[in-house]
């Protein structure tokens, strides 16, 4: 019983990595990144559809990505979208493809940048440490219940204790790689 719910918590906290680590591929660097547009809804038909499900993305240059729409008629509604997403962007496009330079950051934009991923990571932090109270509100329970003894009550805290310190510091090392990559000139 113990066993599943210390693996229940794993797998919620590798989502919670996982999703940071999505979060942070969307924070804009100096280079250019097809991640950048994925925050873009392009309407097509009616309906409003992930950018990359109309158009193919690339980043043929570090400072510059390409949107290649799969019909023509979709570039003008692709660039509105792209403008509408306020990524601090500006496409243009010769009619068949939309070229999207990516300017490089001021001093201050990179600070603000890191405050903004370092705030991302400790909401992550939080999560992780909210699965751990779970965790262990699980495992006091079960133990309450007379499920499982109060020796392997306490190993099955310890677990979850290592649990999170391991993706707690795999979250550091994800601020630490995005702010070197947001400092880098």
């Amino acid at each position: 019983m113990e066993k599943e719910t210390i693996a229940r918590i794993e797998q919620r906290m590798k989502k919670a990595v996982e999703h940071l680590r999505q979060e942070l591929a969307s924070v804009r660097t100096g280079k250019a990144t097809t991640a950048l547009l994925d925050p873009v809804k392009v309407e097509y038909y009616g309906s409003n559809v992930p950018l990359n499900q109309v158009a193919g993305v690339s980043a043929p240059e570090a400072r510059l990505l390409i949107v290649h729409p799969w019909e023509k008629a979709m570039v003008s509604q692709i660039e509105k979208a792209i403008l509408k997403a306020d990524l601090g962007l500006n496409p243009a496009s010769d009619g068949t493809v939309i070229r999207i330079p990516i300017p490089s950051l001021t001093e201050e934009r990179r600070r603000d940048l890191v405050k903004l991923v370092k705030k991302m990571v400790e909401e992550g932090r939080v999560s992780i440490r909210n699965l751990r109270r779970d965790g262990n509100e699980e495992i006091k329970k079960l133990e309450k219940d007379g499920k499982i003894s109060e020796d392997t009550a306490r190993k099955s805290q310890n677990d979850i204790q290592k649990l999170t310190d391991k993706h707690i510091a795999l979250m550091e090392e994800l601020l630490t790689k995005k702010e070197a990559e947001i400092m880098e000139v």
